[in-house]
């Protein structure tokens, strides 16, 4: 028993570094056509399940949708996944979203998520940053069913609102804050 607690902080280490291999594989990047039909799809399931999301698409800029973010963590966790960025429904840009932690974590899950730009500023901040890190730069507000309860076309008053979709898996807790966007070439 001795032998294994000395082993295990590399033990950790190790399978952390699995974790962010299997996470950033560049093989697994989809084309742009499949990136845009799997964002399409992610919206639409969204819109059904969460019927404000699509009330404030009609009066957001943009919005950019992740279909599938792979978060897994052992002490040191990562996420990754691949986005588009929609303009009057057409690909205006693709994304990635990436992030990073560490502290009492374990576990593994998917989750999509979509955040709707209000302002063309919001879009611009995006584009001209060539890295939007969350919880800089514009207020995102992620948006939970008891809160869309509470909003209404004429109470968004925010620069973002995000809505986390399709969580499967199991992983205590869930945040987007720290995840960082980059644009990329799919």
């Amino acid at each position: 028993m001795a032998r294994f607690l000395k082993s295990f902080p590399s033990l950790m280490l190790a399978t952390a570094l699995l974790v962010f291999a299997s996470l950033f594989n560049p093989a697994s990047a989809a084309t742009a056509e499949e990136l845009t039909a799997e964002a399409q799809l992610a919206l639409k399931a969204l819109y059904r399940t969460q019927p404000f999301a699509e009330t404030i698409s009609r009066n957001a800029a943009a919005v950019l949708v992740f279909p599938k973010i792979v978060k897994a963590g052992l002490v040191f966790g990562g996420s990754y996944g691949e986005g588009v960025l929609f303009r009057d429904s057409k690909a205006a840009g693709y994304y990635n979203s990436v992030g990073g932690s560490w502290g009492l974590q374990v576990g593994a899950q998917s989750y999509g998520y979509a955040l709707f730009l209000m302002t063309d500023k919001a879009v611009d901040y995006l584009r001209q940053t060539k890295g939007w890190e969350i919880g800089v730069g514009p207020t995102v507000v992620v948006v939970d069913e008891g809160a869309a309860r509470n909003l209404s076309t004429s109470t968004l008053k925010d620069d973002a609102y995000a809505f986390i979709f399709d969580q499967q898996g199991l992983m205590a807790g869930l945040s987007i804050e720290g995840t960082k966007i980059t644009p990329i070439k799919p």
